[in-house]
Formats: structure tokens, C-alpha cells, sequence
């Protein structure tokens, strides 16, 4: 079973693509959401991060102080470093243990930090879902309903896409200008060539 994962910047449109995997039968582990998960559910992460970021990071009922979190990571780059260096590895784990229960030729891992934690070394391939800034910017404050200036801090605190680029194994632009559906049907069978 082939290993791949797919990443992009905020507002590139990564789950847009999943979903278009997933109706193809694809399995895909959602990376951001099943961290969210573990920090809630992890006895020892949650200890962990409270140690790092303070009591405050749960509230009384034991969920995860998302905005408070936020505010602190987003603007202490050391501090999301080291956020980052507990939740990846736990993240890591409950891939591995995923995978292993799937049945198809191969599988996504969709991940917005996939190349800054390093976690694509343990795949076979990559996937760039990539998209302008301004087209991302707009996605963004249309979806989230935030102000252009959260989201550019956001941006900043992500790694440039042109980097990215040079880890990718493989690119789907999301601008808008080229099918999005044609470019996913296309890897799928190139997937689905190199699984046999």
C-alpha cells in the first residue's frame, strides 16, 4: 500500500481535493482534525500541554481553549515549535495505526504541516495542492468570517509555498484556472499504476 500525503496552505483547498479522492474510495486521514482529537483525548498530551501553555489551555468541561491556544501560538513562533514537537509525534502513531487497518492500493495523509514536521519523510509521496495568496485570502475570509489581517498572520506562519514546491512530489493548482477534478482523476491512476 502506497503512502501519500497531501498538503497546501491555508485557503488552498486540501479537503476540497480529499473529497474528491474520497468519492473515488480513497481513504484519507484527516491529520488537523485527529490532533484536535488527541489533544482532547490523550491523558498524556493533555498534561503535556498544559505544562507548556498553561491550565487555561482546557476549559472546566476538559475541551480545548482553541482561541486561547491561538492567540498564544500565533504570534510566539517558539511556542507553536514546541506545541507542534508534542501533538506530531502522537499524531504520527494514530496514523500509523490507521493505515494499517486499510484495505486500497494506496492512501492519503492530509496534513497543513506535512513538510514543517517533517512527517512526509515517512511517506512514499507527496501532493501540493497550491493556490495564489490573494485567491487563498479571499477562501479564507469568506469561509472562516475573519478579517484579512488574522488570516495574513496565519500566512506568515506557515511555509512559503515555493518551498513547498521542491518537496512536492506533485502539484495541483487550485486557482481555479485548470479542472480540479481532471488533475485529481489523473494522479488516482498514476496512484492506482504504482500500487499494483
Amino acid at each position: 500500500m502506497i503512502k501519500i500525503g497531501i498538503t497546501g496552505n491555508i485557503g488552498a483547498g486540501k479537503s476540497q481535493v480529499c473529497r474528491i479522492f474520497e468519492l473515488l474510495e480513497i481513504p484519507v486521514y484527516y491529520a488537523d482534525p485527529r490532533a484536535r482529537q488527541l489533544m482532547k483525548s490523550d491523558p498524556e498530551l493533555k498534561k503535556k500541554i498544559q505544562k507548556l501553555l498553561g491550565p487555561e489551555s482546557y476549559d472546566q468541561h476538559g475541551e480545548l481553549n482553541r482561541q486561547y491556544i491561538g492567540q498564544i501560538i500565533f504570534k510566539d513562533k517558539t511556542a507553536l515549535t514546541s506545541l507542534n514537537n508534542l501533538v506530531h509525534p502522537a499524531v504520527g502513531l494514530d496514523f500509523n495505526t490507521w493505515a494499517k487497518n486499510q484495505k486500497s492500493p494506496y492512501i492519503l495523509k492530509e496534513a497543513a504541516l506535512l513538510f514543517e514536521s517533517g512527517s512526509y519523510k515517512q511517506l512514499d509521496l507527496t501532493v501540493l495542492v497550491k493556490a495564489s495568496e490573494a485567491v487563498r485570502l479571499r477562501r479564507v475570509v469568506a469561509r472562516d468570517g475573519i478579517d484579512r489581517s488574522a488570516v495574513l498572520d496565519r500566512m506568515r506562519n506557515q511555509m512559503a509555498e515555493e518551498e513547498k514546491e521542491l518537496l512536492a512530489d506533485h502539484i495541483i493548482d487550485n486557482n481555479g484556472s485548470e479542472a480540479l477534478v481532471g488533475q485529481v482523476l489523473a494522479l488516482h491512476q498514476l496512484f492506482l499504476s504504482a500500487g499494483k
